[in-house]
């Protein structure tokens, strides 16, 4: 009989699945599913091995048939196969390396199989045994390409990926607390991915620089969509940290990789927020709602729905390679919807995983200047989006500024002291950023 597995146990496999599919080339959204079911089992009270054996594992949120397929062979047998098979095929050092010379994990694994070889070395070795040509689709051109970027990845140089700011704060910010001192360097200037590191000491302790922070309100996700935790959950924790309102603004269908709530789902969610301010009164919960923008500029709700709530934040999911003139052409029909308040992350970056989108910002910054539209400033450590350089512009522009945390979870709601620092960096001030002033001049109609 199979060994009964702890949760612990089954999340800490599901999270090496998620590192496996980031490396052979999965895509960002696959990895991260696992990821965040691994999350969610960690954190659950439930013994989810049980949950697994009598067919209610998908009760979980965020659980889908792929991944309750994947729970039932290693509840059943002990393991993944496609774990084992990833294991044995992935070799990181080549994956690394790949990403380096300019080519992704599956290209990496092609050329590693083709010349037999598994770590940066015998890669090496092979190219200077002249054996690169034996991988088809490498001729004279990108053989001599290949090995010159091989020689400059053989001398000393500061490392691709740099660390994203929270993870850069933590670090440092445990450091510095052991020494009485600050932290400095680029997590200090709040850069959205860290290099430079520091901490410096003195004989006095500066102030918390980020209390005056401390009062904005959030625009967050729930358990509606792909969020962890309920509405009453995220509005309790947000008027805990002092906040005055919070608006929710779960997904939409058209997102396809998370769940998204249809117009039923929105009316139903309503009601649960309605009681959430009655429970939680005088801090108000706004209805609101993070709404795709299709292809053609259409919303991915009908407009009478869009009209029953507090708060409509327009984004682009899908399609982030899609060229300059299509992509802004499609984001300023949809900022002619009388219903949208406010765009998010308008450059879809994922730092360390997407680049920038093609968005004319210039042309939307004014469109949103036109018709009182906000844009947003998105906490969330891996996008940062807007970014300092374009915060600056919208400033420059006088678009107002959303600073918002993207917050998944309870704890998700410290992303706002990103978001803000952003803006700063983007010389952007309290009177530039919407969401600092009193709830009934943030819900004034749009001009």
């Amino acid at each position: 009989m199979q060994e009964h597995l702890e949760n612990p146990a089954i999340a800490d496999r599901l999270e090496s699945f998620a590192t496996l599919l980031e490396l052979s080339g999965a895509g960002y959204y696959t990895a991260r599913a696992y990821r965040r079911a691994a999350d969610l089992i960690r954190s659950s009270k439930a013994p989810v091995a049980d949950l697994v054996r009598a067919g209610r594992v998908r009760e979980l949120r965020g659980i889908g048939p792929g991944i309750e397929a994947r729970l039932r062979e290693l509840v059943e047998t002990g393991t993944i196969a496609e774990v084992d098979e990833l294991e044995r095929a992935v070799s990181p050092e080549l994956v690394g390396l790949g990403r380096y010379l300019g080519f992704g994990p599956s290209r990496a694994m092609e050329i590693g199989k083709a010349l037999g070889v598994r770590t940066a070395a015998e890669l090496r070795e092979a190219a200077a045994a002249g054996r690169l040509r034996e991988v088809p689709g490498i001729g004279a051109k990108t053989e001599q390409k290949l090995k010159e970027a091989l020689a400059r990845a053989d001398a000393p140089q500061p490392p691709r990926r740099a660390m994203l700011l929270n993870r850069a704060r933590s670090l440092l910010e445990g450091i510095a607390e052991a020494l009485g001192g600050e932290v400095a360097g680029d997590p200090r200037r709040w850069r959205d991915t860290c290099e430079r590191f520091a901490v410096v000491c003195s004989s006095e302790r500066p102030a918390e620089v980020l209390e005056r922070f401390a009062r904005l309100p959030e625009i967050c996700h729930t358990t509606w969509s792909d969020g962890k935790a309920s509405v009453l959950e995220m509005a309790s924790a947000a008027r805990e940290l002092g906040y005055e309102y919070l608006a929710i603004c779960d997904h939409t269908p058209n997102v396809r990789v998370v769940p998204g709530l249809d117009a039923d789902a929105v009316r139903r969610q309503g009601e649960e927020i309605a009681a959430a301010n009655e429970a939680l009164a005088p801090f108000r919960v706004l209805c609101g709602i993070e709404c795709d923008i299709l292809y053609d500029g259409r919303l991915d709700l009908p407009d009478d729905v869009l009209d029953e709530l507090d708060w409509v934040q327009a984004s682009v999911h899908a399609g982030q390679r899609t060229p300059r003139r299509a992509l802004t052409e499609r984001v300023l029909e949809a900022l002619h919807n009388p219903a949208v308040r406010c765009l998010s992350h308008p450059k879809g970056r994922i730092i360390n995983h997407r680049p920038e989108n093609a968005l004319d910002l210039e042309e939307v910054f004014a469109a949103c200047f036109q018709r009182g539209i906000a844009i947003e400033v998105n906490g969330l450590p891996d996008r940062l989006d807007l970014r300092d350089v374009h915060v600056r512009l919208a400033v420059e522009s006088g678009v107002a500024i959303v600073c918002s945390t993207d917050a998944h979870s309870v704890r998700g709601l410290g992303n706002m002291a990103l978001a803000v620092a952003t803006a700063g960096r983007g010389w952007a001030r309290a009177e530039n950023v919407l969401n600092s002033r009193p709830l009934a001049e943030v819900l004034q109609p749009r001009c």
